[in-house]
C-alpha cells in the first residue's frame, strides 16, 4: 500500500490560459492554488481538440500515436480509435494502491467504461457521450427557458441554427457542472475516512461551445465596458488563406455580440471557479488538504475573439494552444510563476513522479516530466524550453505541426505556407515572420528542431514525405553530417 499524496484534476474543457491567467480576478479560487504552488505560464495542448488533447493526457503520447486524431463522435467507428496499447496513469495509479474516481466529461472514446482505463469510481457524464447527444440538447433546452440576451448562429442555407452563447436564469446549483462538482466532493469527503491515498479527476464540457452562463455572473461583467482582444481585427496579412476562410464565419457578428460572447466566457470561468472553492473547502474541512496535489489545467483553450475567430480548431494560436496550469501541495514549490515550456501530453510522468510511482523503462512514453520545475520553477527551467503540438484537421482534413523554443514559434502547414511568430515582440501574433530574410536562419532551425521533436515521438507519417510533390519544409527530416536538413 502506498502513502503518496492524494491528487486531485480540475479540468474545464475550452480553458483559455490567457483569459484564467490575466489578473481581472476571474478566478480566486485557482489564484489561491497558484499562490500555494506555482503557475505555469506556457503549457500548451498537444492538439485543440477535446478528444485528442484528453486521450494524451491520460496516455503521455501524441495524437499521431494514441490514435484519437479529432472528436471521436464524429467520425466512423474505425476512425479516431483509442489504441489500447498505451497504458493510462490511472491503471498504475490503482496498481500502486490508489482509490481512482472520475467525475464528469470523458470525451476520449466511445465506451465510456472508465474502469478498464484505471479509474475505478467511473462517473462519466454520459450527455457527454455519443449516445446521448440528445439529452444534451435537452438540458441546453432547459436553461434556455427565459434566457437572454442569448444569440444562434444563422445560415448560410442549408446549415441548423446553432446555439452561440445565452445567460440563463437557472440557478447555478441546479447545473450539471455543479452537479458533477458535488458528486466529487462527496467522494472526497467519503475518501477522509479510509486509510488510502486516493486520486481523483473533476471534468467539465464548459467553457465550451455553446458558452451558457448564469445571470448573476454575467451580471459581474459589463459587456459593453469589455475590451476585444488586441488581434481582434486581424486581416492575416501574410497568413493561411484559410484561416481568413474560418473567420468569414463570424465577420457578421457585431462587435456588442463579440462582447456579450466575452462576458458569457468569463462568468463560465467564474461559475467553474466556485466549483473549484467548493471541492477545495471539502479538502480543507476533512483535513486533507496538506496531503493533496491540486492541478488545475484545461485540455485546450477558445478564441472568443482573438483573430476575430471564436471555438477552437482551425488558426494555430496561442488562446486555442495554451491552457491554465497550476498547481500546488507535496512536491510543489509556492508561490512561483514560471514560462518553461510543458505540454499536457507531459502531464503523465509528471503525476506518476509527483507522487513517487516509478515509471522508467516505459519506451512508449512521449511525454517528459516536468515534476523539476513544480518543484524548482527558477532552477529547472532551463530543462524545458520546448514543447510540440500537432493538428490534424477537424472533419476538413490536414496537417499542421506546432513547435515553440524559447520565445519562437514555428507553425509548419501542410495546406498553405509556414508560420512564425515571435512572441516576445509580437505576444497576439498579428506578423508572420516566415519570408522575412532576418528570420530565414531561425526558420531553419525551428525546422530542424521541429524534425528531431517528430524523430523522437515517432511521427512517420511526416518524417516520410520525401516523395517530391511533398517537400514542404525549408529543410528536410534527415540530417547531414553538418547538421543541416536533406530533403
Amino acid at each position: 500500500m502506498t502513502d503518496g499524496p492524494n491528487l486531485l484534476l480540475f479540468v474545464p474543457d475550452g480553458f483559455q490560459g490567457r483569459i484564467v491567467d490575466s489578473a481581472d480576478s476571474l478566478t480566486p479560487a485557482i489564484d489561491a492554488v497558484a499562490d500555494r504552488g506555482v503557475r505555469l505560464s506556457n503549457c500548451h495542448t498537444p492538439l485543440p481538440t477535446c478528444s485528442p488533447a484528453r486521450a494524451s493526457m491520460m496516455t503521455g503520447v501524441y495524437p499521431h500515436n494514441h490514435g484519437v486524431l479529432q472528436v471521436e463522435h464524429v467520425v466512423n467507428e474505425d476512425q479516431s480509435v483509442l489504441r489500447e496499447s498505451y497504458p493510462h496513469w490511472p491503471t498504475l495509479f490503482a496498481e500502486n494502491g490508489y482509490a481512482t474516481a472520475y467525475f464528469g466529461k470523458w470525451h476520449i472514446e466511445r465506451s465510456n467504461d472508465l474502469k478498464r482505463f484505471g479509474w475505478r469510481v467511473n462517473r462519466c457524464d454520459s450527455v457527454s457521450a455519443f449516445r446521448a447527444i440528445g439529452a444534451g440538447v435537452e438540458e441546453t433546452g432547459r436553461l434556455l427557458e427565459g434566457a437572454g440576451p442569448q444569440r444562434f448562429h444563422h445560415g448560410p442555407p442549408g446549415y441548423r441554427d446553432v446555439l452561440h452563447y445565452a445567460v440563463t436564469p437557472v440557478d447555478t446549483d441546479e447545473r450539471r457542472f455543479a452537479r458533477i462538482a458535488s458528486e466529487a466532493i462527496e467522494y472526497v469527503r467519503e475518501a477522509a475516512r479510509r486509510d488510502r491515498p486516493w486520486a481523483c479527476m473533476v471534468s467539465f464540457s464548459e467553457p465550451n461551445t455553446p458558452l451558457v452562463a448564469g445571470r448573476a455572473a454575467y451580471d459581474r461583467y459589463d459587456a459593453d465596458a469589455i475590451e476585444l482582444p488586441v488581434s481582434f481585427g486581424d486581416r492575416f496579412e501574410n497568413g493561411p488563406g484559410f484561416y481568413r476562410r474560418q473567420a468569414e464565419i463570424f465577420s457578421h457578428l457585431a462587435e456588442r455580440e463579440w462582447r456579450e460572447l466575452r462576458a458569457c466566457y468569463m462568468a463560465l470561468v467564474t461559475e467553474l471557479d466556485a466549483q473549484l472553492a467548493r471541492i477545495v473547502a471539502a479538502l480543507d474541512e476533512t483535513g486533507q488538504t496538506d496531503r493533496t496535489i491540486i492541478i488545475v489545467t484545461g485540455d485546450h483553450g477558445r478564441y472568443v475573439g482573438a483573430h476575430g475567430l471564436d471555438a477552437h480548431n482551425f488558426g494555430a494560436y496561442e488562446e486555442i494552444y495554451t491552457v491554465p496550469f497550476v498547481a500546488c501541495g507535496p512536491a510543489v514549490a509556492e508561490g512561483a510563476v514560471s514560462d518553461a515550456h510543458v505540454s499536457l501530453v507531459d502531464l503523465f510522468p509528471t503525476v506518476l513522479d509527483l507522487v513517487g510511482i516509478e515509471h522508467r523503462g516505459r519506451p512508449e512514453i512521449d511525454g517528459r516530466s516536468f515534476a523539476d520545475l513544480l518543484a524548482d520553477p527558477i532552477g529547472a527551467a532551463g530543462n524545458h524550453t520546448r514543447s510540440m503540438a500537432e493538428y490534424h484537421g477537424t472533419r476538413y482534413l490536414m496537417s499542421q505541426r506546432v513547435l515553440w523554443e524559447g520565445r519562437y514559434k514555428l507553425v509548419f502547414n501542410g495546406f498553405d505556407y509556414d508560420e512564425l511568430y515571435d512572441l516576445a515582440e509580437d505576444p497576439h501574433e498579428l506578423r508572420n515572420l516566415v519570408g522575412d530574410p532576418g528570420f530565414a536562419s531561425i526558420h531553419h532551425r525551428l525546422m530542424r528542431s521541429l524534425w528531431d521533436e517528430l524523430a523522437r515521438t515517432g511521427d512517420t507519417t511526416l518524417l516520410e514525405t520525401h516523395y517530391p510533390p511533398m517537400r514542404f519544409g525549408v529543410v528536410g527530416p534527415v540530417r547531414s553530417a553538418n547538421g543541416g536538413g536533406v530533403g
